[in-house]
């Protein structure tokens, strides 16, 4: 390392300029980017729900529907407003009753059950499919300009239509994310640093790996809107320590060497405190990519991509623009807030069995808590109220009853006895408004007319008949996947392949796969990072006093939630525990390596426990209140809850380990000294109390 660190400081305008450069193909392939905006589409392809949704798309050309409400108009106005859609790019039909009966004839003349479907007072319902996935971006752009055509009275509202409005509202959000993170950022480190320029500085060098990380998602194919719109908050968060520690460096070794030595060393020393300190980060990402909800995996190489650039980044380019503006970084310096702590440790030596014993009671309660916090799956609750979409799926359900839309799937050799026996079970289940099938439309009363060949093309193709079915219950509550299963019983007694797809089928897999990828993903985090602190520390005793302090810290976190009566989305119980434990034991391993330090040196436990405090709480309140304000600021603006309860779940998460690190830590570390002796290889012995006590 020592010759490396040489070169690059002999090289750094070099390694400058390169940089510089490779920004170029970065920011295209950031462009390059796809984004998925439909969260139901990472849920396993093996659950039926997906399956479904893939023989809808193959079959029947339903890969993505919506619903669109018209309102106040004639069926003349209807009509040309259908011809008008239809002609979009990437829709592949708009279905209203002009498919199966002329408009010249009344609409009393259609079946009683489709004229409910189809009509509600002076509003009228029409069936918009498109001929790619709900996310795709040739489906945003057609139900983009289907907004901008039915502007007037006409709303849109699906998942596709949620999706199309959430890109929006992502694009507009996301610089807003970014900025104000780095600002709250620079005032945090101004706060910590007694230089004025070294917050600026270190922006500038973050740039560097936040450009490189959004660019190398191209070879991903596409990233989620979640991703995209948290990526920079928590890369800023997790990643800026590393150019303090080599500041810090930087700053001792130009007292007794010149600046290029002062930098080299500087570099070789922090090389090895950065990646030991990053591995753990690395992994609690990593241990996402394990989930069965690939959206996990999403988010995790993001992250542990965005971690490993912004510590090659802190190695390879920091060094350059620090020593570039080096003589501005030393005479522009002022006053800092947060310092070194004196009487929290002095404290904390004095009452660290009570402090103990606060521990072991503030963690039955909130353990509880956390164990018993409302999850909510319904993708819909958590969007702005103000949204075309929203609006529209509301009057879907206002109007039309149209809560939640089940799509059966059975083999078409079903007799048609068997399928209106089928759908007459179906309609008398709790909650069921209405049953639509090809059968519907046959038999006597069939007006003379009318064009079952039409209704038959949508109904029944690639050896499968579709049967849509309207229930009045939410997605995502208990009420529905009963009636889900319920639903399943009929169907399989007539057709033991046949299946259910929609939103409310997708959800409740979405509920069952999430259920085992959360404890699957914590145990993981857990034994991972457990596996690395007790390699790095060669010790048994340290990884569980270490893991089990940040856990109590993620437990009060979880369990808040529960005692201020806040239902939290799926994705923050699952990803949450994985980013706090993976981000915030960095603090941990920094206080860690201080007292062994201390007590290599001599000192007391007492007294090496005091000193650990002292010299790394200024690092330690620095990084995780960066962390804090990095996310803070992010949930004032935040319009969607999803983005809003994560960034607040963060920003929370991250003062409560830096207490839990500052107080918690070193009364385990102190009252477990003799079991972390005997535990721990090369760990020198030493007495409890400090010189003069």
């Amino acid at each position: 390392m020592d010759k490396m660190s040489k070169w690059i400081v002999k090289y750094r305008n070099m390694i400058l300029a390169v940089a510089i450069v490779l920004l170029i193909p970065s920011a295209i392939g950031y462009f390059n980017t796809n984004i998925n905006y439909d969260l139901l589409s990472y849920l396993p392809s093996t659950s039926e729900s997906m399956k479904t949704q893939k023989i809808l798309g193959d079959d029947f050309n339903l890969s993505s529907v919506d619903f669109l409400v018209v309102n106040n108009k004639t069926d003349q106005e209807a009509a040309k407003i259908k011809e008008e859609i239809n002609k979009i790019d990437g829709v592949e039909k708009c279905i209203w009753r002009d498919d199966v009966l002329d408009i010249s004839v009344p609409k009393q003349a259609i079946p009683e059950s489709i004229q409910n479907m189809l009509y509600s007072g002076g509003s009228t319902m029409m069936i918009v499919t498109f001929k790619e996935p709900t996310s795709s971006m040739r489906t945003m752009n057609a139900i983009s300009k289907i907004k901008k055509y039915t502007k007037d009275d006409c709303y849109l509202g699906g998942m596709s239509a949620i999706s199309e409005d959430t890109k929006d509202q992502t694009e507009h959000d996301t610089p807003i994310y970014a900025g104000i993170a780095v600002v709250l950022c620079m005032i945090v480190l101004f706060l910590g640093l007694e230089s004025t320029i070294a917050p600026v500085v270190f922006m500038l060098g973050m740039i560097f790996p936040i450009v490189y990380n959004f660019g190398t998602n191209v070879f991903l194919g596409e990233i989620s809107y979640i991703t995209k719109a948290l990526a920079v908050v928590l890369q800023l968060a997790v990643t800026l320590d590393y150019s303090i520690f080599l500041l810090h460096r930087y700053q001792e070794e130009k007292q007794k060497l010149p600046n290029e030595e002062a930098m080299a060393k500087a570099i070789k020393a922090t090389f090895t405190s950065i990646t030991s300190s990053s591995i753990t980060t690395i992994a609690g990402f990593v241990a996402l990519c394990v989930m069965q909800l690939t959206l996990g995996r999403d988010i995790g190489i993001v992250m542990a991509k965005g971690v490993v650039l912004g510590v090659l980044s802190t190695i390879f380019i920091l060094p350059s623009l620090l020593m570039f503006f080096d003589k501005t970084i030393e005479k522009y310096k002022h006053k800092t807030i947060l310092n070194e702590l004196h009487r929290v440790p002095r404290f904390v030596i004095h009452h660290y069995k009570k402090i103990l014993v606060a521990f072991v009671l503030i963690f039955i309660p909130f353990g509880y808590g956390q164990a018993h916090t409302n999850i909510y799956y319904d993708l819909i609750s958590g969007m702005p109220g103000d949204f075309a979409s929203i609006i529209g799926t509301n009057q879907l359900k206002d109007k039309f009853d149209m809560t939640t839309t089940h799509f059966v799937l059975v083999d078409d050799k079903l007799t048609t006895n068997e399928i209106q026996n089928m759908c007459s079970e179906i309609k008398d289940l709790k909650g069921i408004h209405n049953v639509l099938a090809y059968e519907e439309f046959v038999g006597p009363g069939l007006a003379s007319n009318f064009t079952p060949s039409v209704v038959k093309d949508i109904f029944q193709n690639g050896g499968k008949k579709l049967i849509v079915v309207n229930s009045d219950y939410k997605a995502a509550t208990d009420k529905l996947n009963k009636q889900l299963d319920k639903m399943d019983t009929i169907i399989h007694k007539y057709d033991k392949k046949g299946m259910i797809g929609g939103e409310g089928s997708m959800t409740r897999d979405l509920i069952t796969t999430t259920n085992t990828d959360f404890a699957m993903v914590n145990v993981l985090s857990v034994i991972m990072i457990f596996i690395i602190v007790a390699l790095t520390f060669k010790s048994f005793a340290l990884p569980v006093i270490l893991v089990l302090t940040i856990e109590f810290a993620i437990t009060i976190n979880m369990g808040i939630p529960f005692f201020t009566g806040t239902t939290l989305p799926f994705i923050a119980s699952m990803v949450i525990g994985t980013i706090q434990l993976g981000a915030t034991v960095d603090y941990a391993i920094l206080m860690t390596t201080r007292f062994k330090e201390e007590l290599s040196h001599g000192k007391k436990v007492k007294e090496a426990a005091l000193i650990a405090m002292e010299k790394s709480s200024v690092s330690i309140m620095t990084s995780g209140f960066s962390f804090f304000a990095a996310c803070i600021g992010v949930s004032f603006v935040a319009k969607m809850d999803l983005i809003k309860s994560l960034v607040i779940l963060l920003a929370r998460g991250a003062l409560i380990s830096v207490v839990s690190i500052l107080l918690v830590l070193p009364s385990l570390l102190i009252f477990c000294h003799k079991f972390i002796e005997k535990t721990t290889k090369n760990w020198l012995e030493s007495n409890m109390e400090a010189k003069g006590e």
